[in-house]
């Protein structure tokens, strides 16, 4: 990996020109793709500001209430690297193309859902789908891209979707929200995923499948161990790190994923080989790719709540607060392409997550009175620089030399410990706000806000962690 970054850069001069058809056909996989993964994306945080209608139309209990946002994000996150790795051996075009086609049949079921039950296991369903098409997503951008400077592109180009996705479902969540009602939120996903899988049909290389047997003790050990993590984490989020049934799950994922790690150091064709771990950048590009969404992603969570419940925004105008965020993120797409090849990925990403720290050291300085301007809007723009430098080069370290036997495999590990950060470190954070709020007293305004600023104190220990990580960084500036 030490010159592999550095001569995947400078290879692009060697490569003959592509004819303008060769183009819009590239043009139309990488469109294709990217909606997809902005769908899954997006449906991790577009249903958020529709909760309070959804509570109220189909008779949720306040407790299960968390199970339209929780439902999702278990299924699929226990099942990304299943899917990944079923990718590299059934064929990823076809398991792109039944994922998204699966997602989308999920989510118009979800959008008529007339009770409770059905919304949630429309919501699982969509989790299943999400699995199968995210790794294979990834694998086929790293694959059909092959020539280095376009490849380098389009990953950076991937990594901000997915960070900005976050941004833009609270947006699209307001506006459905507002101006129709909440199940648009779902049915948004039927015509973009039936466009995705017409044009994969027609556009998508179908490449080669490998020749190999699924892991199966290890799929079973990783899917279970994933999965009872992050309910652990879920749960809590809602109960408290005290909670039996937490520590009770929290172990059970414990003991599974060591079970996994032994199983794939011993199997012969593993779910997920963990030679991909030796080489040092790749091994810290998944560590800040844990890491990273645990102190980022939070920020989304509760400036949500404070922007409502303190300051008094809408859904739709909570939503449009974020627009500097997302605005800064797409920024950063277009600037990391220029910027790797130039400085290599140590610098860009210690510079962004100095940035993202410090984003979150302002928010720390909430009060009950802040104003949008300019502190929050000051954040907003250093958390979304932030993200885009920090999170944008991971995706080329991981992905830029994996055999494409191996980049299912590859990618599948990537969005899990992404998704898994998440959720840890929403369920570390929760707990530090929940218990800040009940020991600081004072009107509910004043508790919120003490528990949202301490909360954010302790996502700055975390991105202090991702810039410490950053800083092993080898350097594969070319010529070094």
């Amino acid at each position: 990996m030490e010159r592999s970054l550095s001569t995947t850069m400078s290879a692009d001069t060697r490569v003959p020109a592509i004819s303008s058809a060769g183009r819009l056909r590239s043009g139309i996989v990488l469109v294709t793709l990217l909606t997809c993964q902005l769908m899954i994306i997006l449906d991790i945080t577009v249903m958020n500001v529709a909760l309070p209608r959804i509570h109220t139309d189909l008779h949720f209990s306040a407790t299960n209430l968390a199970w339209v946002m929780n439902a999702y994000t278990l299924v699929f996150g226990g099942l990304l690297l299943l899917g990944g790795r079923a990718g590299d051996l059934f064929g990823r075009r076809n398991l792109f193309i039944a994922g998204t086609a699966l997602f989308t049949l999920a989510s118009l079921a979800g959008g008529l859902a007339p009770s409770a039950t059905w919304l949630l296991v429309a919501r699982v369903v969509q989790g299943i789908g999400g699995a199968m098409a995210g790794p294979s997503t990834l694998a086929l951008l790293t694959t059909t891209f092959s020539e280095p400077k376009a490849r380098m592109r389009v990953l950076a180009l991937f990594s901000g979707m997915s960070s900005a996705g976050f941004a833009i479902g609270l947006i699209v969540g307001g506006l459905l929200t507002e101006w129709l009602t909440w199940r648009s939120v779902l049915f948004i996903n039927v015509p973009f995923g039936m466009a995705v899988v017409a044009l994969a049909l027609r556009y998508l290389p179908d490449g080669a499948r490998q020749p190999a047997r699924l892991d199966l003790p290890g799929a079973v050990t990783a899917t279970g161990g994933v999965a009872a993590l992050v309910y652990g984490f879920i749960s809590a989020a809602s109960h408290g790190w005290s909670d039996a049934g937490t520590d009770i799950w929290l172990a059970v994922g414990a003991v599974l994923i060591a079970a996994f790690l032994a199983i794939e150091a011993r199997t012969a064709q593993p779910l997920l080989p963990l030679r991909l771990f030796v080489d040092r950048n790749r091994a810290a590009a998944y560590a800040n790719m844990f890491l990273g969404p645990m102190a980022g992603m939070s920020m989304f969570f509760f400036l949500t709540q404070y922007l409502q419940e303190v300051r008094g925004l809408s859904a739709l105008a909570t939503g449009f607060a974020f627009m500097p965020t997302a605005l800064m993120m797409f920024t950063m797409i277009r600037l990391i392409p220029r910027l790797l090849p130039r400085f290599g990925p140590k610098p860009v990403t210690v510079v962004g997550t100095l940035l993202m720290a410090a984003g979150l050291v302002l928010l720390t300085r909430l009060t009950v009175d802040t104003a949008y301007f300019p502190m929050l809007f000051i954040a907003m723009i250093l958390m979304g620089s932030g993200i885009g430098l920090a999170f944008s080069p991971l995706n080329v370290i991981i992905m830029s030399s994996v055999a494409p036997t191996e980049a299912g495999a590859a990618g599948g590990a990537l969005q899990t410990l992404q998704q898994t950060g998440a959720s840890l470190g929403l369920a570390i954070l929760v707990t530090i706000f929940g218990t800040a709020a009940r020991d600081a007293g004072g009107s509910a305004h004043h508790a919120l806000v003490s528990g949202i600023t301490t909360a954010f104190a302790g996502a700055v220990v975390i991105a202090a962690l991702t810039f410490v990580v950053a800083l092993t960084f080898r350097s594969t500036r070319p010529g070094e």
